[in-house]
């Protein structure tokens, strides 16, 4: 975001928010930017470990999923250990995680990969990404066809479908499977219910209520450990309806409550809520018991449409 973006937006909340929750809000958008420009000129933000360094078959990706929420929830799942490993990540937001870990230079990787994807961001292959669509073996973008507007987001149950079917109808050498729970938004947080403004016309996202006061940190945490259960539900049922010895259950970046002054995911920012990642290995069997009824769909989105559902989680 540049400064007249910046400025921008801030005439825009303080219309939509009010003189004194605009500004504070504005606010915080301005630090969040000065670090993310500062670590990136410092070279702070060129860590991490790419997952084609790593051994794995299978690499599930819950969107966002931070350490400490894995260990929260851990007790309440057989598969996961109490002490969850970490891993650095090479990015804190999707986009930076798509382009530093699929790159020209795994091109062989890449065309033995199966990516079954609930992330929009995967339209940016072949644009703002180095690699094209083309360059894995297998690109199924669920998002494209099982998008959930009432909802406004991914409901995970179709993300398995579609790795269960490919899985089992497919022999790539590596299948990655890519949940967005416990991302934003919220199956059990309506925004619109917390936002107590008389003025404007847009709902607030959680980060704006969390910055302003609106909403408090625990309600939005025990909203953000439900989305983690429910990306974790799905996985258990994926484990029983897979063949593969070695599973990874990993996040693409992780997400801030506050932390350094930063609410939700910002590129270029080593902050180890946003970087530090579970690296939990496990095995996956196929006992078959579960069907997927979900097929894969050619639907061309257009991209206002992708624009509109990468706002809807929380992308500007």
């Amino acid at each position: 975001m540049t400064l007249t973006d910046w400025l921008n937006e801030s005439k825009f909340k303080v219309r939509e928010y009010g003189l004194v929750d605009g500004i504070t809000s504005s606010a915080y958008d301005f630090w969040s930017g000065a670090l993310r420009r500062g670590f990136h000129r410092a070279g702070a933000d060129q860590l991490g470990t790419s997952i084609y360094d790593r051994d794995w078959d299978a690499l599930v990706v819950l969107d966002t999923a931070r350490v400490d929420a894995m260990e929260a929830v851990a007790d309440e799942y057989d598969f996961l250990p109490s002490h969850v490993p970490p891993e650095t990540s090479l990015g804190s937001t999707s986009w930076e995680w798509l382009h530093r870990n699929f790159t020209p230079e795994r091109s062989a990787e890449l065309a033995e990969t199966a990516y079954v994807t609930a992330n929009a961001h995967t339209r940016r292959f072949g644009d703002e990404f180095q690699v094209g669509p083309d360059a894995f073996g297998l690109l199924d973008e669920v998002w494209e066809y099982a998008w959930d507007e009432g909802f406004g987001g991914m409901p995970p149950e179709s993300v398995t479908d579609r790795a269960i079917s490919v899985g089992r109808e497919t022999d790539y050498d590596r299948l990655i499977v890519h949940y967005m729970q416990p991302h934003t938004p919220y199956r059990t947080l309506d925004v619109s219910n917390v936002d107590s403004r008389e003025q404007g016309e847009m709902t607030r996202s959680e980060w704006d209520l969390l910055q302003t006061g609106q909403l408090d940190r625990d309600v939005a945490w025990e909203a953000y450990l439900d989305n983690l259960r429910w990306g974790l539900d799905e996985v258990e049922t994926l484990l029983e309806n897979l063949d593969a010895d070695t599973v990874v259950l990993t996040a693409d970046h992780g997400e801030a409550f506050g932390e350094w002054g930063i609410y939700g995911h910002i590129r270029h920012v080593p902050l180890p809520e946003l970087r530090q990642v579970p690296w939990v290995k496990l095995s996956a069997s196929d006992d078959e018991t579960y069907e997927p009824s979900l097929e894969h769909a050619e639907t061309q989105v257009s991209d206002d449409a992708v624009e509109e559902r990468l706002r809807a989680l929380g992308y500007k």
